[in-house]
């Protein structure tokens, strides 16, 4: 379980950047992250957009829920199969300055222009999340695939 924001002010779209696992370039992604044990998804997602931003926010809208499932090998032929359940929010921001997580998971944090965001490096979610937040699905489940260019 994890839980993201969707930050938009003035046209921008508030993304953390997250070095890629596998040496290749950096990815923008939602500011957000994993649930610790026995934390609401609503703190989670305050506390990772602190950590990660530097800001301070109010949850303004559940925008709705990502599930996905992906097998990945692992030696002695046996694959692991992850789910994950993913909550998108709405935040607003309501103090503190932006400033780079030290130690954690991103390593930059920046505003984009929205018309931006389809030319970046970034995660699906990100698109998924920009889908929630100007469709508004009354299912909370936004369609999949990529921004348009």
């Amino acid at each position: 379980m994890a839980a993201y924001a969707v930050c938009v002010r003035d046209g921008q779209l508030l993304l953390s950047r997250s070095p890629a696992p596998d040496g290749g370039p950096p990815e923008w992604v939602l500011p957000g992250g994993g649930m610790e044990h026995g934390e609401d998804p609503h703190d989670t997602v305050l506390r990772e957009l602190a950590e990660e931003t530097g800001y301070r926010a109010e949850v303004t809208a559940l925008l709705g829920v990502h599930s996905s499932r992906r097998a990945f090998p692992r030696r002695l032929g046996r694959a692991l199969d992850r789910h994950g359940v993913r909550l998108v929010y709405e935040a607003r921001i309501t103090g503190g300055e932006l400033c780079y997580e030290v130690g954690g998971s991103t390593d930059m944090a920046a505003w984009h222009d929205l018309d931006a965001v389809p030319g970046l490096n970034r995660v699906g979610l990100v698109d998924i999340g920009l889908r929630l937040w100007r469709e508004r699905p009354p299912s909370g489940r936004a369609a999949e695939g990529r921004e348009p260019a």
